[in-house]
């Protein structure tokens, strides 16, 4: 398998005043093309710090991060910026969708920096919210949405420029227990169509979704370990498709 995120050694410090906080004292980790990663730990273990770090919303203190054969490590913020838009889609705990665009025009702000023509951007957005069923709501607004409709808008967005890696930083922590899984087993089935998936989560049941585990604590890495039997709950609520 290809690997597609490789982080040597890395390490973040945060100076606070005169203190230095060692978010990440050494990272050493590597994610192959297709995996479902969710990386767990307690608050203040450096999971969010290193979710920042893969997402290219942050750059290390010392260490190296590969991601798709790229040295990302020193890049500009440009470059960055750059990098982040093609190669990484995000989705939030708080969906952060424009309230006052459609659902259509939310998911095709990725491909206005993209560079793709008015025309293209509507058709590529529309056939991303078909794919996640969300195809009759594409005029909506995000409040005309229950909070479920909305995290699919923000994952139809994650979708939408066929980024090479989806971060999921906590994306059930604003739903219910019922459309936590409805949007949990559409996750399963973005990984079984060969999407690579990183999630943070704090949530047992819902880490337990992906087929590997990785606990941080302390700035380091705790466990890493395959999950066999990764979860199946949410097909007690829906047997649906969302093709």
């Amino acid at each position: 398998m290809a690997k597609i995120i490789e982080t040597r050694d890395i390490q973040k410090t945060y100076r606070m005043g005169n203190e230095e906080v060692r978010a990440l004292k050494s990272v050493s980790i590597s994610v192959n093309k297709g995996e479902y990663v969710a990386f767990m730990g307690p608050s203040g273990s450096g999971k969010s710090t290193l979710m920042n770090i893969i997402g290219c919303l942050d750059t290390p203190t010392a260490g190296t991060y590969i991601l798709n054969n790229k040295d990302v490590s020193d890049m500009t913020e440009n470059e960055l910026a750059e990098i982040r838009n093609k190669e990484i889609g995000f989705v939030f705990q708080t969906f952060n969708l424009l309230p006052r665009a459609s659902c259509l025009e939310n998911v095709a702000l990725p491909l206005i920096y993209a560079g793709f023509g008015k025309s293209d951007r509507e058709e590529k957005a529309y056939e991303t919210l078909k794919s996640v069923g969300l195809g009759d709501r594409v005029h909506h607004k995000p409040n005309e949405l229950s909070g479920g409709q909305r995290q699919r808008v923000a994952i139809a967005r994650a979708l939408v420029n066929s980024p090479s890696i989806i971060l999921a930083d906590e994306p059930t922590g604003n739903l219910d227990t019922k459309t936590s899984y409805d949007i949990m087993g559409l996750f399963d089935e973005l990984h079984q169509k060969g999407n690579t998936i990183i999630m943070v989560t704090h949530e047992d049941d819902i880490a337990h979704y992906a087929h590997r585990i990785v606990r941080l604590r302390d700035g380091l890495v705790e466990t890493d370990a395959i999950n066999a039997n990764p979860s199946q709950a949410h097909k007690q609520f829906t047997s649906s498709s969302f093709e």
